[in-house]
C-alpha cells in the first residue's frame, strides 16, 4: 500500500512537471525550468523509492518518510481556505504511508533483506 501511494506521489509530481513546463513564460523563464526539474527530479526519486519499497529494499524507507514528513508539513500550510481539500488529502497519504513503513510487518519484511539469503 505505501509504495503504491508513494508511486501516485511520484507521478502527480511529474503531472505538476508537465504544467509547470505548459506555463513557461519568457518573463520567468528561469524559474520554471528550474521548478520543472525540480518536480522531475523529485518524481523520479519518489519512484525509485517506491520500486524498491516494492521489491522489499529496507534503505527506501528512509527517503520515503522523510519525503512524507515534508508532505505533512506542507499539508499544514495548505490547511486554510481554499486549499483545505488539498492539506486534508496530502495528510491522509502521508500518514497512512508512514503507518504503513512502520508497521510491525512491514519492518519484517524489510529487514528480512537485511538477512544472507533474505
Amino acid at each position: 500500500m505505501a509504495a503504491a501511494l508513494v508511486a501516485i506521489e511520484a507521478f502527480v509530481l511529474l503531472v505538476l512537471a508537465v504544467l509547470e513546463l505548459a506555463n513557461l513564460r519568457s518573463t520567468r523563464l528561469t524559474m520554471g525550468v528550474t521548478t520543472t526539474m525540480f518536480f522531475v527530479a523529485a518524481a523520479a526519486g519518489l519512484a525509485w523509492c517506491a520500486w524498491s519499497l516494492w521489491r522489499a529494499r529496507r534503505w527506501a524507507r528512509g527517503p520515503v518518510v522523510m519525503a512524507q514528513l515534508i508532505q505533512l508539513g506542507l499539508a499544514w500550510n495548505f490547511r486554510d481556505a481554499p486549499t483545505t481539500l488539498l492539506a486534508i488529502g496530502l495528510a491522509v497519504a502521508g500518514v497512512v504511508v508512514i503507518a504503513g513503513l512502520l508497521h510491525p510487518a512491514t519492518t519484517q519484511v524489510l529487514e528480512g533483506d537485511a538477512r544472507p539469503g533474505g
